[in-house]
């Protein structure tokens, strides 16, 4: 049965989560379950109001909605399952299932450089604002928008190539709550070490590489805004504050996580927790908080909602 057992293809995965005790996971379903439903909220509020109000028919609105869609989408590749995991206790997960829930998690994170065309829209609008509108006209936007998820979609491919063409036949086990490059590989009964560089160079490179050049971006707006003294410098000013905050949030984790061997580490759950649910909910929080038009925007179109309803209800 044993050496059968070596031989055999891996049909499932077994995740052992974030803990073992029926009380903890008890309360990290609740608290995982609150933060789920309120990144779902804020970012769909992000993308309805965008959509209704037509003062928000604008480039930097269109691509902050996209990126909405691309944290709602990236929640939900991780998140239901570990929801499903901590309260039904069921801790495995099938090799299609791992490779699929792997394909759409990269698919997200390498749509995540999508950032770096929100740093080019605020370039555009404060280095050229006489020809912004000209720049970034919607054909311009949607495809900037379309080459982002390509790009994703693409990075995701080869991870999930170089990880089926392994031979899985023997440990199953996976020290983590959901199926990712620094652990899948570790399982095969073969030397990784060709395939973990190529993963680590395709996917630290991207991030490092992508957070290099954002914050040289962000670093050129700023002293290009210190430069120039107009009333819409302070909202200019606020505008790339939130987008530096959220790069940071996003890329830093990713490094740690991406660019280096594929060596666990006690750290490595914390980071994936911190990446995959908390950053998410807190990105439409700092994209509304320290955004005016956002909040106005919002505000009327709930005004729109609450006399609507009122008047259903005479």
């Amino acid at each position: 049965m044993d050496q059968d057992n070596l031989t055999s293809p891996v049909t499932e995965f077994l995740l052992l989560g974030l803990s073992q005790s029926c009380q903890i996971q008890l309360f990290l379903f609740i608290l995982f379950l609150v933060v789920y439903a309120t990144t779902w909220v804020g970012n769909l509020t992000i993308i309805t109001t965008v959509i209704s109000d037509p003062h928000l028919h604008t480039p930097m609105y269109f691509l902050l909605a996209n990126f909405g869609v691309i944290d709602v989408s990236f929640s939900s590749v991780t998140v239901p399952k570990l929801l499903h995991n901590l309260l039904l206790g069921g801790r495995t997960i099938s090799f299609n299932g791992c490779m699929a829930q792997m394909f759409f998690f990269h698919l997200d994170g390498g749509a995540k450089v999508f950032l770096i065309v929100m740093a080019f829209d605020r370039d555009v609008a404060i280095c050229m604002p006489l020809r912004y509108l000209k720049i970034m006209n919607w054909d311009v936007c949607i495809g900037l928008v379309a080459g982002a998820w390509l790009g994703g979609s693409a990075h995701s491919l080869v991870q999930v190539a170089l990880m089926i063409c392994l031979p899985f036949c023997g440990p199953k086990v996976l020290d983590n709550f959901f199926c990712d490059v620094p652990q899948v590989p570790k399982l095969a009964r073969t030397n990784t070490f060709v395939v973990e560089w190529l993963m680590v160079s395709n996917s630290g490179l991207l991030s490092s590489l992508s957070f290099v050049v954002l914050l040289i971006s962000y670093a050129v707006i700023l002293v290009m805004l210190r430069m120039r003294m107009s009333e819409g410098r302070q909202k200019a000013y606020n505008t790339c504050l939130a987008q530096i905050t959220v790069v940071c949030l996003i890329f830093r984790p990713c490094i740690v996580i991406y660019d280096r061997p594929f060596h666990n580490f006690t750290a490595d759950k914390v980071i994936s927790v911190l990446y995959t649910v908390f950053i998410l909910m807190l990105n439409p929080m700092i994209y509304t908080l320290r955004n005016t038009e956002m909040k106005g925007a919002i505000k009327r179109i709930s005004s729109i909602v609450l006399v609507s309803w009122e008047g259903l209800n005479m």
